[in-house]
């Protein structure tokens, strides 16, 4: 896709699962990327992958829950290219408890701080070099950010954030011709689900998913990059996500029991 050759990208949460596929599957569009997220080690293999596509990506470090780090980010990625153009808000966790069984909860804190304030300190850092190029934010937010999911109650509440965020930038910016695009997949296959913070705020361990039932990494990355490209409002990555904004309005009921049993299926 012309429409990213030369472009500077940032990515965060790119060590695993969407954030590292839609790495790989940008590289080979010209463009120059900066990969970020914890763990150094996986960042570095990814990097290697990246380079045998003929990408030389920056890594850096950084946990966004910490507006310094965030900050930093930013400022690593303009001082290394020279610009912005688009940076796509992918770092995120999750959780896998009812709300009424919650034991620890700051479990709540911790995925809004990830979620929703991780994106808006590095939002609010990468605005003004995103003006200059008429850029573009990208937020990965959640089907889950569009109605409640039992379970997911702390993790719905911070995509419903990053999409009432968002939304509201993309009317403040329009004028700046800064393009928002909200994505948001339905289950993907990913080691956030593992990662998923129990009752007592305890990592999963494994996942709760049927992962051969639900969409791959690299099947939303794909589907990712022309709604990019194109510098779209929205992108729900399912049929069932793109009906059920229309049933929430008209049929709420039958939408509640979809969620239900989606999660209980883990599918």
């Amino acid at each position: 896709m012309q429409s990213f050759k030369d472009k500077v990208i940032i990515i965060t949460g790119a060590s695993e699962g969407i954030g590292r596929a839609l790495a790989l599957a940008l590289a080979p569009h010209g463009c120059k990327l900066v990969i970020s997220a914890r763990n150094l080690e996986r960042l570095n293999s990814l990097a290697k992958e990246l380079a045998e596509l003929g990408t030389a990506p920056l890594v850096h470090v950084a946990d966004v829950s910490k507006q310094t780090e965030c900050a930093g980010l930013i400022l690593a990625c303009v001082s290394h290219f020279g610009k912005l153009d688009i940076l796509v808000n992918n770092a995120g966790m999750t959780m896998w408890s009812r709300f009424d069984k919650l034991e620890d909860l700051s479990v709540l804190s911790q995925i809004m701080q990830v979620n929703y304030l991780g994106p808006a300190y590095l939002t609010h850092a990468a605005i003004p070099y995103l003006k200059q190029t008429q850029g573009q934010i990208v937020a990965v937010a959640s089907l889950t950010g569009m109605t409640g999911v039992p379970t997911r109650s702390g993790y719905a509440a911070s995509k419903h954030a990053v999409i009432g965020l968002f939304d509201s930038l993309r009317i403040e910016l329009s004028n700046d011709n800064v393009a928002v695009t909200v994505i948001c997949p339905d289950f993907v296959v990913t080691q956030t689900h593992k990662r998923a913070l129990d009752a007592q705020g305890k990592p999963l361990g494994e996942t709760p998913m049927q992962e051969n039932k639900i969409m791959t990494a690299e099947a939303c990355a794909q589907m990712m990059l022309p709604a990019i490209a194109n510098r779209k409002r929205l992108l729900i990555t399912s049929f069932r996500g793109r009906i059920g904004r229309f049933f929430k309005i008209i049929a709420p009921e039958l939408i509640d029991k979809i969620a239900r049993r989606a999660i209980a299926s883990g599918r």
